[in-house]
């Protein structure tokens, strides 16, 4: 048996851990970081962890490779303070994208994030929405991915039953998310297309295309993460030429990244929801982002992984509507 829970927080997302440490009603173990003027980072623990059940929260949020070594630092400062358990959640696993071998000398950065996430001391990982699901077989340490579909689902579910959309359709941007796009179009009772991309010519050269009816509907574009918003706008542009009327698009993970706020800001997009596993700086808080609170629902994990509970029973309750409130506001978190 572990000691008492400790929250501690990287500095990636702090008002997240601030958030899921109001619902376990317990503080914010206290950390000292700096950056030193030759970009080495320094971590320090300000209070006793000896022989605690300690969770650093941390997602993997721009600059991307500070907070994997601020990460890793935390969790080798706990393990020499004698933790007696590490659980390194990181809401947002940066470098999902590359899990395999798909080319010629090419890394399978994923794995190496695993590899150096155990070697610096975590005894378990929590994150959200991994981006490949084989990338959990990557650790040799317990993994828990939550999904954040109910939550996302629970939000249009609101809107379906107010009217706002009453001849909706969920669109999956590619066919490598045609299975997540499935399920949130059944849960939703509604239809679902697909788009489908090929290349012609040379790499640079694409036809896309859309499986399914759409004219003259309302449009749910569902992924896990919005990064340079490219993939998006070119399913918006595609699903305008087909006669769609109104346009959402919803995402766990709002990374943002280069040109993606100038796009979605002159897009003619409804509304773009996503969470707040990533951190919305003021000046990317467009009127038509959304953002949801995961909050609650990672300290019901953390909650249960600290307790031995059953992760399983945590998502059949997410599964019934309303037990998951959907909680948010337009420019940030409510």
């Amino acid at each position: 048996m572990y000691g008492r829970m400790v929250i501690v927080s990287g500095t990636a997302n702090k008002p997240l851990a601030d958030g899921i440490c109001t619902h376990l009603g317990i503080p914010l173990t206290g950390t000292e970081t700096r950056i030193f003027a030759n970009e080495n980072i320094f971590v320090r623990i300000l209070e006793s962890v000896r022989e605690q059940d300690v969770f650093v929260i941390q997602p993997f949020a721009s600059p991307v490779n500070n907070s994997i070594m601020e990460l890793l630092i935390t969790i080798d400062a706990l393990k020499r303070a004698s933790a007696a358990r590490i659980t390194a959640v990181v809401p947002y696993y940066a470098y999902g994208r590359t899990d395999k071998k798909d080319q010629p000398r090419v890394p399978i950065t994923a794995r190496l994030l695993a590899d150096m996430i155990q070697v610096a001391g975590a005894d378990r990982f929590l994150s959200m929405e991994l981006h490949a699901a084989q990338i959990q077989g990557f650790f040799s340490i317990p993994v828990d991915d939550t999904p954040a579909f109910f939550i996302l689902n629970d939000y249009f579910l609101d809107k379906k039953d107010s009217g706002e959309l009453s001849n909706a359709i969920v669109v999956a941007p590619d066919l490598g998310s045609a299975k997540r796009g499935r399920n949130f179009a059944e849960r939703l009772h509604m239809p679902l297309a697909v788009v489908e991309k090929r290349r012609v010519r040379n790499q640079y050269n694409e036809v896309m295309s859309i499986i399914g009816r759409v004219r003259h509907k309302q449009a749910i574009i569902v992924d896990d993460e919005i990064d340079t918003a490219g993939t998006l706008c070119q399913t918006v542009d595609l699903l305008i030429n087909k006669g769609v009327q109104d346009i959402y698009a919803c995402a766990t993970h709002g990374v943002f990244s280069g040109p993606a706020i100038e796009k979605l800001e002159k897009s003619p997009l409804k509304q773009v929801v996503v969470t707040n596993t990533l951190p919305l700086p003021p000046e990317k808080r467009l009127a038509k982002i959304h953002t949801l609170d995961v909050a609650p629902l990672l300290a019901e994990v953390i909650q249960c992984i600290h307790e031995g509970g059953s992760f399983g029973v945590i998502m059949r309750k997410a599964a019934a509507r309303g037990l998951t409130p959907a909680r948010g506001s337009g420019n940030g978190v409510a």
